[in-house]
């Protein structure tokens, strides 16, 4: 099978080790192709970010390059429902994919992201999962995304500090990393903390190989309707047309 790991921000650096990442928990015969849009933000950490980047991702999810599923791989979910829109097939969130398995694993449990801003909008995505009462706390650090790319050490110690925290304080049985850019951290910090530390990028990942699996598609019977045909104006133009099969 082949998934589209679609980052929606346009660094590629930070392509590049997603893509490593969904590789290295990837089964042996299925193919990870890792993008990013043509057009977006070099990262997301804000509404105005998340909201600028959603175009591209839907670009690439309607261009799908033969992909059997598509991973939008950035902890926002950005634009997840739309683009269940636009295909019928299986498209996965990291955010969705990560609390869905840390779910099944243990009861209480916390996300550790980037910028304290960040709170409140994975507190807002937490609670549309029905997630908010599992999740015992978003717990931030003073890195954006791109510092993890450009200073992993100083990432790995904040990322310790903030996990030891979870679990002695919060009394998190799991640790969710709230960014696409920390997967490489996952392992080894699963070691230190003595609790499941979850990326979400191998998580949906290995959610889309078991839907492709089963031969399941998106439901298009009302909510993920394709969307209907209509006009659209100036750089949004080409998005007027649907990706309805024949």
């Amino acid at each position: 099978m082949k998934i589209k790991v679609i980052n929606p921000n346009t660094t590629l650096a930070m392509t590049k080790g997603i893509e490593h990442a969904a590789k290295s928990k990837a089964r042996p015969d299925t193919e990870i192709l890792a993008v990013s849009p043509k057009m977006g933000p070099i990262s997301i950490e804000s509404y105005y970010d998340e909201y600028l980047s959603i175009v591209g991702v839907l670009d690439e999810v309607k261009n799908d390059d033969g992909a059997d599923a598509f991973v939008i791989a950035c902890y926002g979910d950005p634009g997840l429902q739309a683009a269940r829109e636009v295909t019928d097939k299986p498209v996965i969130g990291i955010a969705e994919a990560s609390l869905y398995l840390a779910a099944t694993l243990s009861a209480r449990f916390s996300v550790v992201t980037v910028l304290p801003r960040i709170k409140t909008m994975i507190e807002e995505l937490v609670d549309s999962y029905g997630m908010a009462k599992r999740v015992v706390n978003v717990r931030t650090t003073p890195m954006c995304v791109i510092d993890f790319e450009r200073d992993p050490e100083q990432g790995m110690k904040l990322l310790r500090e903030e996990g030891k925290r979870a679990v002695e304080e919060d009394d998190a049985e799991a640790i969710l990393l709230g960014c696409a850019g920390m997967a490489e951290f996952a392992d080894s910090l699963e070691k230190e903390l003595g609790v499941p530390v979850i990326d979400g990028v191998v998580a949906a990942v290995k959610m889309a190989e078991s839907i492709v699996d089963m031969g399941k598609k998106t439901s298009k019977t009302k909510t993920y309707k394709y969307p209907e045909k209509k006009e659209y104006v100036g750089e949004l133009k080409k998005f007027g047309s649907t990706t309805v099969p024949n």
